[in-house]
Parts: C-alpha cells; sequence; structure tokens
C-alpha cells in the first residue's frame, strides 16, 4: 500500500487582536480538532518534517513566530506572552478545538503560557520537546547560542555529528538570516533568558495533561532540568529519549511518536475508546 505524501499549504492570516501570523498547514482539517506545533530559535523549519509525519493522523498548524524567517514584528509583539495570546487568537480565527500544542524548546514556553490563558478551553494537552520556561536551579543552567556561536551551540544541540549544521558551508544570505533569527528569539526570550522566574509558581494551574519529552544528551537544556519542569505541572509524564539532543523530533522522530502515541492513548482516549 502506497501511502500519499502529506500536503502542505502557506498562508498568512491577520488576527483581529494581534499581528499577522504565517501558518503552514499539513493534512486535512478534521472536525474541528488539530495539532499547533512550535518552535524555537532553530525556526520553523525545525518542525516541518515532524509535522509532516503527524498530518497523518491529523491536521497540523506550524506557525512562524512573527520576526522570524523575515516575516514582520510589530513593536508590541516581543514576549512570550504576546505570542502565546496571538496564538490563542489563531485557535479562535481558525476554528480549532480539543487541540494538542507541541512546543520546541522556547515553543514549549509559548504553550505552558498559553494553557494558562486558554479560557475558552480549546487546549487538550501539551508535549513539550526540551522546552524551557521555569528557572533553573543552579548549578543547572539553559545555553544561549548568541554566547557559545554557532559551532559550540550545534555540538550541544545534537547527540548525531551529522546533523550538525556547518556554518562554513552556509552562504552570506543564509548566515544572515539566522542571525537575524537570533536577535528575534533574543527579543522574545528576554533577560533572563529563556524563562520568568514566576512561571513555575503558576504551573499548578494547567489542567491538561503534559508530556515532557528531553533528549538525554541535550547540551541546550540539562535532562534534569526537563524533570524538574515534568514536576511543576500537576498532571504530567516524564520521557527521556535516548541517543537526542534538543530536538528529540529530529534525532529520534520514531521514539517520539511512540511517546506521544502512548501519552494519547493513556492520557487522552477514554476507557474503553
Amino acid at each position: 500500500m502506497t501511502v500519499s505524501a502529506p500536503t502542505s499549504t502557506t498562508r498568512t492570516i491577520e488576527l483581529h487582536h494581534g499581528p499577522s501570523v504565517t501558518v503552514q498547514e499539513f493534512g486535512e482539517h478534521r472536525a474541528g480538532t488539530g495539532v499547533l506545533m512550535l518552535h524555537g530559535g532553530a525556526g520553523p523549519r525545525s518542525m516541518a518534517g515532524f509535522a509532516a509525519g503527524m498530518s497523518q493522523r491529523a491536521h497540523v498548524v506550524v506557525p512562524t513566530h512573527p520576526g522570524f524567517d523575515g516575516t514582520p514584528r510589530p513593536e508590541g509583539t516581543d514576549t512570550v506572552a504576546d505570542l502565546a495570546c496571538a496564538y490563542l487568537d489563531l485557535l479562535d480565527e481558525l476554528g480549532l478545538d480539543e487541540v494538542m500544542v507541541v512546543g520546541s524548546s522556547v515553543g514549549g514556553w509559548i504553550a505552558a503560557e498559553m494553557a494558562l490563558r486558554d479560557n475558552r478551553g480549546r487546549i487538550s494537552s501539551l508535549v513539550l520537546l526540551g522546552a524551557t520556561g521555569i528557572t533553573p536551579e543552579p548549578p543547572l543552567a539553559i545555553a544561549d547560542p548568541a554566547d557559545l556561536g554557532p559551532v559550540r551551540t550545534g555540538e550541544l544541540a545534537f547527540h548525531n555529528p551529522d546533523l550538525r549544521p556547518n556554518p562554513a558551508a552556509l552562504g552570506d544570505e543564509q548566515k544572515a538570516a539566522m542571525a537575524a533569527n537570533q536577535h528575534t528569539l533574543a527579543v522574545y526570550a528576554g533577560d533572563p533568558f529563556c524563562h520568568d522566574p514566576k512561571l513555575r509558581g503558576r504551573l499548578h494551574r494547567v489542567g491538561v495533561p503534559v508530556l515532557v519529552l528531553a533528549g538525554e544528551q541535550d547540551g541546550i537544556v540539562p535532562l534534569e532540568y526537563e524533570r524538574a519542569l515534568a514536576d511543576s505541572f500537576p498532571r504530567a509524564t516524564f520521557r527521556p529519549i535516548p541517543e537526542a539532543g534538543h530536538f528529540p523530533h529530529l534525532e529520534q522522530p520514531d521514539a517520539v511518536s511512540s511517546a506521544i502515541g502512548d501519552f494519547v492513548a493513556t492520557e487522552l482516549k477514554p476507557e474503553g475508546d
């Protein structure tokens, strides 16, 4: 049996109460349900392959955070909270309910902030991949790519050396685009970098099931940080992913898909369904 390649479309949506958002959509609309995938500092292309795979089972929407990949960022859109509100408006605009929000790195922080503000009950669950957001307890720390440089960042982010980007092979235009994305990340991630000292104390209010997936070899966000993040939610499952760094969905997509499948079966499906 031949499985057809997932189709995708890209469009820009003007939100009534926020910025315009460019979204890439994979798969077919299915009765208002869907998956919202939120990228981190690596940009929307870091989610595209995984989104295409998940679209065999769900309608998947991947927004580009305003300011990434050359998209406009209004002056008033400059915090993770701004993005969280914008993406809740996006779910309203798209008419999506029972949404699984999947967030990578700072995208996981955005997902958590969305769940805290979801007063219309559109979000059914969170899947956090190497997520940031809470304050690390010393000696744990979140590595800042701006301090590390691209070579060292690649070494810490990927367990598999073959997946580490080679800055020397990039053209001037690609380097400029990467630098612009890192500048936009710094705007949203703020100071302190990639965490809010007050967030951990609020996460007890997130009532939906949460799956925290962490690469065992993540050098950007330590494994024990991810365990502490999971412990901050009342209904969280923590799963380490072997032989993976900061992007487990890129290095071990089958293991991540299996973990999400188990999570859906045990936490989201009614008994006997």
